[in-house]
């Protein structure tokens, strides 16, 4: 798509700071990190939504997030490191990994009610509400 910014990315219309690429994938900095290292890794082939690729397409994506991850690990010596889908501001299915020097990294607001400094719970639903939405999602593996 040649509108599609990180389908010009990966076509190599555009510049990127790339950390890995192959036939299928491209795994490159954000230019809006949230932490120095925050990586996007897209496949090449345009899949609006992380849940249209392809599961072979999907493992290859997690793979490399997996192998960036140990790496961030290694040098910025953070315990933990993010891998997370959005796809709010590009529709193109891209993962984000970010190595955590903070809890709240890639935190929600839900989770900071009493602050920046917590980590909040949100409210737990009601035993019979977590029954229902659990039997309306198991179809999903039929």
């Amino acid at each position: 798509m040649t509108d599609c910014l990180f389908c010009r990315i990966a076509a190599g219309a555009l510049p990127a700071h790339k950390l890995y690429e192959d036939d299928h994938i491209l795994a490159f900095l954000d230019l809006h990190p949230i932490r120095p290292g925050h990586a996007l890794v897209i496949p090449k082939a345009h899949h609006v939504w992380f849940e249209d690729l392809p599961p072979d397409l999907a493992t290859c994506v997690t793979t490399c997030a997996q192998q960036l991850a140990r790496r961030m690990k290694a040098l910025y010596g953070v315990p933990r490191v993010a891998m997370f889908y959005t796809g709010i501001h590009v529709p193109h299915a891209h993962a984000h990994v970010v190595p955590m020097q903070d809890q709240h990294d890639v935190t929600s607001a839900a989770y900071l009610a009493d602050g920046p400094g917590v980590f909040s719970a949100p409210p737990q639903l009601p035993a019979e509400e977590m029954a229902a939405i659990a039997a309306a999602l198991r179809p999903a593996f039929s």
